[in-house]
């Protein structure tokens, strides 16, 4: 059986129901695309600006004994760099990259400013430095040049549309064309955009809980390696689409396991396979530490309730609550009250007829025929 030929595939399908966020014939999982291609081209065009992606470092031989906590209050001027070194094809050691620091200075009593740390930072646009997630932002934690941050929960969403650089983007609008129209389908697209988005969050959430244990491990032996913990530093920064595309993709393995998928256009397999190929491999960068193990657990992370979600499509109900009735699947209050009204009357109606019954039977057989039960139900209702 082809994928349009399921019933979850047809236009028609029950589950499949009208969104204010369609537009002219364009589905959720369409503007998804439109809307993370739209962010990374408008970033792009924006100012760049510095965004911390370290750990302050002091300079104690400038002036003395100076720390972190005699810190408290800086000023970043300008950008300093580091050359990164590698090696050319013909064997020469060359500059391959450079690393940027934005130098922190402390004005001294006689009013001189000096430099007293740098903070090791990214150059990136402004959409960027407001909406990428880490797990300083994420929780709380201490800037020596602006004093406390973190509690900002927005960055669990918007991270989601962000990306590093346009090969990032492009594998993961791919996964959403190839396999996000399936899911849409069968779920409907408010519950869809639930999906995406849950999936997302528990991706940041899977990567916020490993860090800061690794952390806190760090912290009590001073160890800074152990299997399946993070201990990147906490203004490290994620984004991507990549978690909740990692649900879209074990959903549609739970939907159409056996469909033909091709990888890198050449290995035909399973979609199943894949999909669990992929979580697998994510599971084994976390363990050993591999590049991008950070984005490794957001992908466990997203792929663990996309396993789940998809599966137990009730518990999407209610994720627009706090916006009211948006979505018509969800159990709204309003909604709860219609039930609930409707569950009385149907209750008033069964109560009629059981004491139409009783009344009945008074008259037929006498009232020492009833039952202790159906003595107890006409004196409630005479008590009415």
């Amino acid at each position: 059986m082809g994928i349009y030929d399921r019933d979850y595939s047809r236009a028609g399908s029950g589950s499949v129901q009208a969104s204010p966020f369609a537009f002219r014939g364009w589905s959720v999982n369409t503007w998804l695309i439109v809307v993370c291609t739209a962010v990374f081209m408008l970033n792009a065009l924006l100012p760049r600006t510095a965004i911390p992606n370290g750990p302050w470092q002091p300079i104690s031989d400038q002036i003395g004994e100076v720390n972190e906590r005699s810190l408290t209050r800086g000023d970043i001027k300008s950008l300093q760099y580091r050359p990164i070194m590698g090696k050319n094809k013909e064997g020469q050691t060359v500059q391959v990259a450079a690393e940027a620091f934005a130098p922190i200075y402390m004005k001294l009593d006689d009013g001189k400013s000096v430099q007293v740390g740098r903070q090791p930072v990214m150059i990136d646009g402004w959409l960027f430095k407001w909406g990428y997630f880490s797990t300083a932002r994420a929780l709380v934690s201490w800037d020596s040049t602006i004093g406390f941050i973190g509690f900002e929960f927005w960055r669990f969403i918007t991270f989601q549309f962000l990306h590093a650089n346009l090969t990032h983007l492009l594998f993961n609008m791919i996964g959403l064309f190839f396999f996000g129209s399936v899911v849409e389908r069968f779920l409907g697209s408010k519950r869809y955009v639930a999906f995406y988005l849950l999936c997302g969050i528990l991706g940041a959430c899977t990567y916020l809980l490993l860090n800061v244990i690794g952390l806190g491990v760090y912290k009590m032996t001073g160890q800074d390696s152990m299997p399946l913990l993070l201990f990147n530093n906490p203004e490290t920064v994620l984004v991507g689409a990549s978690a909740g595309v990692f649900g879209v993709i074990m959903a549609s393995a739970y939907l159409m396991p056996n469909a033909t998928v091709y990888l890198f256009l050449v290995l035909p397999m399973k979609l199943a396979t894949l999909a669990y190929g992929l979580v697998i491999f994510a599971l084994l960068a976390v363990f050993f530490g591999w590049n991008n193990a950070g984005g490794e657990a957001a992908h466990i992370g997203g792929a663990v309730a996309g396993f789940y979600f998809i599966r137990h499509t009730q518990h999407l109900h209610g994720f627009f609550d706090l916006l009211g009735r948006v979505d018509p699947t969800s159990k709204s209050k309003a909604k709860r009250r219609m039930t609930n009204r409707s569950d009385g009357k149907k209750a008033s109606m069964v109560d009629e007829a059981e004491i139409d019954r009783i009344l009945s039977k008074i008259h037929e057989k006498g009232l020492a025929s009833l039952t202790e039960k159906e003595k107890k139900i006409l004196h409630k209702a005479s008590g009415r």
